[in-house]
């Protein structure tokens, strides 16, 4: 995360933890939140969840996930690998997992829901303690924010997915009209016409749009900021930038200072 993300989301968290003790009001902020929130005992069990929650997934009532829904054995938590990482929030520990495909066919399963408007929602998701005045965890809060969000299930929406997936590697015009499963001729014309971009235009707006937040990060150098985004920092690079934003790397990160 860049610099300027991080210090957003300390402040974030020093709010919820300045309600420490005023319970009500916690619960009250939470519940007018915009984004997602899940508030978990020690134990992993959900004892809190917000308007948003029900809304994005479709839930009808709080009570199908507060005081049955527990993170920890959770089968889509635990195939991700991640749970000692999330463990941490648990023991005092602020932790991110960016970029996390939410399991909308589990939540579905789980909660009887036939009704998703969207084939795949890709979140920030940000775990954090509350701790009280002896600095004992006694809840965990999961904040999360919507980064990717695919609506509908054809075959555009597959090839955006999926050019956003593999940003990082060489554009490859067959693997991405075989994740649409088009024929490239046939791909390529359905995707201009959907989008007003080709697919490799829409590639190389995205990594620029991933550039830019590279560049936000003021510990990385210009040149350390491209190659993050697997580009190589030279004349023809910059020269695209340019292009794409109206101005040079440099002058970008002087004008988001």
């Amino acid at each position: 995360m860049g610099s300027s993300m991080k210090d957003r989301q300390n402040d974030m968290i020093e709010s919820f933890q300045s309600l420490f003790g005023k319970e009500e009001l916690l619960a009250k902020v939470i519940e007018c939140f915009p984004y997602p929130i899940q508030v978990y005992a020690p134990d992993g069990t959900s004892v809190l969840v917000n308007k948003a929650v029900l809304n994005e997934y479709h839930v009808s009532s709080p009570d199908m996930i507060v005081g049955k829904y527990n993170v920890f054995k959770d089968p889509s938590v635990i195939a991700t690998g991640q749970l000692h990482v999330l463990k941490r929030a648990f023991q005092g520990e602020t932790v991110f997992f960016p970029d996390v495909r939410v399991p909308l066919e589990d939540i579905a399963e789980r909660y009887g829901i036939q009704d998703f408007d969207v084939e795949a929602v890709y979140q920030d998701i940000t775990v954090f303690p509350i701790l009280d005045d002896l600095k004992r965890v006694i809840y965990v809060v999961a904040l999360l924010i919507n980064r990717r969000v695919y609506k509908g299930k054809d075959e555009i929406e597959k090839a955006k997915e999926y050019i956003e997936n593999h940003w990082l590697d060489k554009f490859d015009l067959s693997e991405t009209a075989k994740a649409a499963c088009l024929s490239k001729a046939h791909f390529t014309k359905l995707f201009k016409k959907h989008t007003s971009v080709t697919p490799h235009e829409y590639y190389i707006n995205y990594k620029i749009s991933k550039l830019k937040e590279k560049l936000l990060d003021t510990n990385l150098s210009i040149a350390q900021a491209f190659a993050a985004c697997n580009m190589d920092y030279n004349g023809h690079s910059a020269r695209l930038f340019r292009e794409k934003v109206g101005v040079s790397p440099s002058v970008y990160r002087k004008m988001s200072e």
